[in-house]
């Protein structure tokens, strides 16, 4: 009925004088429509649209394929049915994307199968230059097993933003840093280059901190971009616009590749998803562009960066502190030095050959070097570490305050530490109770004689002090001995007492 009624207002229109290009337009149909039906009488008409409904459609012959798609999977889109229908049947299957449209669409009101999918909006951005700009970002999937179980994945797609050429790499554990930087390594490889820019969101693996536009990233990924040389972007937190492009090519990672697919092994997932972007991802005409991403990347791919060699891009990891001390390396725990922990610590954790190198990324010093052990579910612990060292550590700054701050006193208390490991708390008490005993010019000249004679010892440092002191006091150029050069034991003063005490005990009478 609503092709007779548009047949019969072509022809009210007509005969009332309106040309074709109005009729066209009043009715809100294509010219090519109103040309179709100009000529054409009643009886033919009829006709044609009675041959119509009983010639058999293209899609008819794969009906019980998609049906049962829609049956058990009512959220499928059209794409992803037309994409299974190539993936399906490669052979035979010639249709176009519009035409599965239409006839999905009238497939699920023909049987009730509805499809609510969520809505959001976004902002037209304008497409950068060739060669720009890549978007990254990362998405979860939970696909089914042969046998029923479930299995997460996490997937990460990249979008050059000028061509709408995709790549997508799936894994089967929470991204991290050292993750990232691989898995763009691929896409790379992939691209046959690198674009100037890549847009992320704020994600930890990536930033640290956005510091009012001064962002610091985490170690490992700041060493990746400056060896690769690209600038990074960080969309602002609900600010989807600004990544519309990757996000879209996420969802469609999720919801037209690997929905309702059956999970064997993650090799498997992901030379599908390679075939995909060949035949699908890549190859359709995108909805915005009308181009095809394959074509337009022939000619973007001229104006992407050569990627620079990769140096062991993924040697420095970043390990959090245990609340035992520990850091879990190839599921071994290694340890570090007592009073290390505190909640969020982080560590650099960096490959030398066969041992690991942990250092405090606050001021980049060591704090433990370990060999690797081979085994699984050991503990590797340097005997060292199990002082606290933190308290040592604020002793000898305090101890190192007493002596005058200088170069020579620091250098006397790093090597009483190195030399004497398990006594170095009882050193520098030691140390300690000397400063208070002598005047600073005795303690300075017996600093310079235990660094100069690498006496590495407090007591040696107790000694000279003595010597130096002693020979002030029998010194015969020694005529006076002012208060500060003067030790606190040659202060003390006889008792003095009354006369009449000393009269009594003789017997006499004072007169």
């Amino acid at each position: 009925m609503k092709g007779w009624n548009m047949y019969s207002r072509i022809h009210q229109l007509k005969e009332n004088g309106f040309k074709k290009a109005q009729v066209a337009q009043k009715l809100g149909i294509n010219v090519k429509t109103v040309r179709k039906y100009w000529e054409l009488q009643p009886d033919e008409y009829y006709q044609k649209l009675v041959n119509s409904r009983q010639r058999p459609k293209y899609l008819e012959q794969y009906e019980n394929d998609i049906l049962g798609w829609l049956t058990d999977h009512p959220d499928m889109s059209s794409a992803q049915i037309h994409d299974w229908l190539k993936e399906h049947h490669p052979d035979t299957y010639k249709g176009k994307d519009r035409t599965v449209r239409y006839y999905v669409s009238n497939l699920r009101k023909k049987h009730c199968i509805p499809k609510n999918i969520p809505t959001r909006q976004h902002q037209a951005v304008e497409d950068p230059p060739m060669g720009e700009q890549a978007q990254v970002d990362f998405g979860e999937k939970i696909l089914c097993r042969a046998d029923g179980t479930t299995v997460k994945l996490y997937c990460m797609g990249v979008v050059l933003s000028h061509s709408r050429y995709k790549y997508g790499e799936w894994c089967d554990k929470p991204f991290t840093t050292a993750k990232l930087v691989e898995l763009l390594n691929h896409a790379f490889e992939y691209f046959g280059g690198r674009p100037k820019n890549l847009v992320f969101d704020q994600d930890k693996i990536v930033a640290v901190s956005e510091n009012y536009g001064d962002v610091i990233f985490t170690h490992e990924f700041e060493r990746y971009r400056q060896q690769m040389k690209f600038k990074v972007h960080l969309c602002r937190g609900a600010d989807p616009q600004s990544k519309g492009r990757v996000e879209a090519v996420v969802k469609y990672l999720k919801n037209s590749f690997a929905a309702h697919r059956t999970y064997t092994n993650l090799a498997a997932l992901n030379e599908d998803c390679l075939a995909w972007l060949s035949r699908t991802g890549n190859a359709t005409m995108h909805g915005i562009t009308k181009k095809i991403p394959a074509q337009v990347f022939l000619l973007e791919k001229q104006y992407l960066q050569p990627v620079s060699p990769i140096i062991n891009s993924v040697t420095i990891l970043t390990r959090g502190v245990r609340k035992d001390n520990t850091i879990l390396y190839l599921s071994n725990r290694y340890s570090v030095p007592l009073g290390t922990y505190r909640s969020g610590k982080q560590l650099f954790l960096t490959i030398e050959a066969d041992t690991i190198v942990l250092t405090d990324p606050a001021n980049n010093q060591v704090i433990a070097t370990h060999k690797i052990n081979s085994g699984k579910g050991q503990l590797i612990q340097n005997k060292n570490h199990l002082r606290d060292n933190s308290k040592i550590s604020g002793l000898q700054a305090h101890i190192q305050d007493l002596l005058g701050d200088s170069a020579e006193a620091s250098i006397l208390l790093d090597m009483i530490r190195k030399e004497k490991p398990r006594y170095t708390r009882d050193q520098f008490l030691l140390i300690r109770d000397v400063t208070r005993n002598y005047a600073m010019n005795y303690i300075q000249e017996a600093i310079n004689y235990c660094v100069n004679n690498e006496l590495w010892s407090a007591v040696e440092f107790r000694a000279a002090t003595e010597h130096f002191s002693k020979m002030k006091v029998d010194s015969p150029l020694a005529t006076s001995v002012g208060p500060a050069s003067v030790p606190a034991s040659y202060k003390i003063k006889p008792e003095s007492r009354d006369i009449r005490d000393y009269v009594a005990i003789c017997g006499g009478v004072k007169q």
